[in-house]
């Protein structure tokens, strides 16, 4: 892995961990749901606008690639980052990238348990890990006062982006992955354009904090970060780029920390570092084992 490389990861990681604060900021100020769909909507148009200049088409879009578009609409937009928000409105940003941080362990547990992948013990050792620094952080919240209702969306939402994951395994390798963004961010924000007014007015005064917050969340997390991680996939593989991961709750809490004077406990870096050593563990156990150089005998 090249210098270039772990810039763009952690480039991506800051970015990504960042989405906490800034949607803890809209959500302070706005209804999430409908929010929420707006962002969808305006990246959505953006990043279909962008694939077709990239000369991607949804006509050429699989079967595999439209249940993406599907799977991921529901799952990861309107169900993972829908509960995401809602739980924002209770929980702080750095408590919120924690617990979305648990989502490769999940996946890794899933694939264990109703796919029979194969786990080496590393793996173990990290789930193992992974479940023991997320119960130091959430004992001390809880006796902190962090609500409970806002924890467990939180987990349901990282539960939902689990079953997302894999369900849509190999949907990007027959090519236009932009298209596939775009139009799952379309899926998630129809749906939760038909579900938001049920619960939700748009009763919003716009304030500078609110606007800067909304466009950041689109542009940078939403758009400049998926941009750099196909990139960063591209470059070093999927395997090795998603070992980036495991840096997101420790920014997350940091950046929550330093925008919004969030308070930061020993229990909670002590959690997050527990976190992170176990995220990499599994991401690590799922590297491909390196075959052994057979010596060929010089040519005669």
């Amino acid at each position: 892995m090249d210098i270039r490389a772990i810039l763009m990861g952690v480039s991506f990681a800051v970015m990504w961990a960042s989405a906490f604060t800034t949607t803890r900021m809209i959500v302070t100020e706005a209804p999430p749901l409908l929010a929420l769909s707006l962002r969808f909507a305006i990246s959505g148009v953006i990043g279909i606008a962008v694939a077709w200049l990239m000369g991607e088409t949804w006509r050429n879009l699989s079967r595999v690639q439209w249940r993406a578009v599907i799977v991921l609409g529901l799952c990861q937009n309107a169900i993972y980052l829908g509960l995401n928000w809602i739980a924002m409105q209770w929980i702080e940003a750095g408590l919120a990238s924690i617990i979305a941080a648990t989502m490769p362990l999940m996946v890794a547990a899933m694939g264990w348990v109703f796919m029979k992948e194969r786990l080496p013990p590393i793996g173990f050792a990290g789930l193992l890990l992974g479940l023991i620094g997320v119960v130091i952080i959430m004992g001390a919240r809880l006796q902190g006062g962090s609500d409970p209702l806002g924890i467990v969306l939180g987990f349901m939402a990282a539960f939902a982006l689990a079953v997302a994951t894999l369900s849509v395994r190999g949907a990007s390798s027959g090519g236009n992955v932009m298209m596939i963004v775009g139009l799952q961010m379309l899926v998630g924000a129809l749906m939760l354009a038909i579900i938001a007014p049920f619960f939700e007015n748009w009763n919003v005064t716009p304030d500078g904090r609110l606007i800067w917050a909304f466009l950041y969340t689109i542009l940078v997390p939403g758009l400049a970060a998926t941009w750099i991680w196909f990139l960063l996939v591209k470059r070093i593989g999927a395997v090795r780029a998603a070992t980036f991961h495991f840096l997101s709750p420790f920014f997350g809490v940091m950046i929550g920390a330093l925008v919004l004077g969030e308070k930061l406990g020993a229990s909670d870096v002590l959690g997050v570092g527990i976190i992170m050593v176990g995220i990499l563990a599994v991401q690590l156990s799922k590297a491909p084992a390196k075959l052994p150089q057979v010596k060929r005998p010089p040519p005669a």
